[in-house]
């Protein structure tokens, strides 16, 4: 049953908790999830919240710390004892989760941690991954996994599986290597069970597996598990060797920093922001795309000031100025998202360009008669010149076509110069085809005016 988080339910507990009666605090969480118990943190006070936390058992509290927002999280390994936070905490954790950590410390806290590690094996481990970006497959993997031997029968490899299970809480597949400790496959659990106790295990190992080298970055490790729907991922360094794994919890964690990121860019918050930063941080955030909206109105404002002469003959037309550029910023945005959602999936890439700029010429054309039609019947009913409707109705057609066909090649384009493509759906090209839509609704409008005056 999920559990719901009350004022009451805090409120209790705060009592609880002001009374420092330990044994019923603990009674209040004793059945919840980590995840849970998190939850309840982030509404104390930090006393109350480190009260609380100190009750934990040492693998409650581990996982816990797991589940914190990252701010918190750093507030409490912060201000926990070393030799605290290595025993209540990374000697409870897998070794990825316990790099994360540290991760998040300084490199003279980190230096002092990893040799209050008794374990040499686990201590090395977590430095190993410390090494690795935090961005790529060496960075997501966990060195704690599950390897037989090729040459080992069934019998020997679940005597084994069985030891080196005792190191790992959760195993999806069990990997096969040589005596070089080059991945050969993986071998199923039925086979094992189901097979003679003399049988080699490369007579019954699979050997066409996917992996990842170290340095794949986290972006394609997701697309690489969510394309094969693989819930552990092997990861090998440069000439094949296993080195770890990635299970599929660590990659539902780097979807939802990318969406997190990707929501960012589009908003035009240029940083990795949460809420309860600084106002300084989430000002600099903020500032850049907002200085650039500033100069995108000033160019627009241009724009009107060049065609002032169509418009002081004809004023009707200031009244489509905020339709025209409000339509092209929309087109474009559509085009762009679509195009990111591709590539960010790994559907779209440069090798199809042609294909997909076709395709969104279609779409945009389907577009722009549709809307140009209605703009075309409002018009001519709602206003009295001909030459208007005429103009917005050709304007708006040639805007939703220009605007698409940009919302599709700019993210491409970003693509191919290694920068983010999701940064094209934010202000860049709403303010450009403002711009620009304004520019052929005032050009056309000079045409038009021109030809029927």
């Amino acid at each position: 049953m999920q559990f719901e988080l009350t004022k009451d339910y805090i409120d209790e507990l705060k009592e609880l908790i002001s009374r420092e009666d330990n044994k019923e605090t603990l009674k209040k969480v004793k059945n919840l999830h980590p995840a849970d118990i998190a939850e309840i943190v982030r509404e104390l006070d930090p006393q109350e919240s480190r009260y609380l936390y100190n009750l934990l058992d040492n693998e409650t509290s581990a996982d816990v710390l797991v589940e914190m927002e990252e701010d918190e999280r750093e507030r409490f390994i912060e201000e926990m004892p070393v030799e605290i936070l290595v025993q209540k905490v990374i000697d409870n954790m897998e070794s990825d989760d316990a790099a994360d950590f540290l991760g998040e410390l300084s490199a003279e806290k980190q230096e002092e941690v990893l040799q209050k590690i008794q374990d040499i094996e686990q201590a090395g481990d977590i430095a190993d991954l410390l090494s690795y970006d935090e961005h790529t497959a060496g960075g997501l993997m966990a060195k704690e996994l599950i390897k037989v031997n090729e040459e080992w029968d069934i019998a020997k490899c679940i005597r084994e599986i069985r030891k080196q299970a005792k190191e790992v809480h959760e195993f999806y597949q069990i990997y096969v290597v040589d005596d070089d400790n080059m991945l050969k496959g993986i071998v199923s659990f039925k086979k094992l069970l189901t097979g003679r106790a003399s049988t080699l295990i490369r007579n019954i190992l699979k050997s066409d597996i996917i992996s990842a080298k170290t340095d794949t970055s986290s972006e394609e490790v997701a697309i690489i598990m969510k394309k094969y729907d693989i819930v552990s991922l092997p990861v090998v360094d440069a000439i094949g060797r296993l080195v770890g794994r990635i299970t599929i919890d660590d990659i539902v964690d780097v979807i939802q920093e990318e969406a997190e990121k990707d929501y960012q860019l589009i908003s035009g918050i240029t940083e990795d922001v949460e809420p309860t930063d600084k106002v300084i941080l989430l000002t600099r955030a903020r500032l850049p795309w907002l200085i650039i909206g500033l100069i995108g109105g000033i160019l627009g404002s241009w724009v009107i000031s060049m065609h002032e002469s169509e418009i002081r003959i004809a004023p009707e037309m200031a009244l489509f100025i905020p339709l025209i550029g409000a339509m092209a910023g929309n087109a474009g945005v559509q085009s762009s998202s679509i195009v990111v959602q591709g590539i960010a999936a790994g559907i779209i890439d440069l090798q199809g360009i042609t294909g997909k700029l076709f395709k969104e010429l279609y779409v945009a054309m389907i577009n722009g008669i549709i809307l140009s039609a209605l703009i075309f019947v409002y018009s001519l009913f709602f206003s009295d010149s001909f030459e208007l409707t005429i103009t917005v109705s050709v304007a708006l057609f040639s805007v939703i076509l220009f605007a698409s066909l940009f919302g599709t090649f700019v993210p491409l384009i970003l693509q191919r110069l290694k920068i983010d493509p999701a940064l094209a759906t934010g202000p860049f090209i709403t303010t450009i085809n403002d711009i620009i839509g304004l520019s052929i609704y005032l050009a056309l409008g000079r045409l038009m005016y021109g030809i029927f005056t």
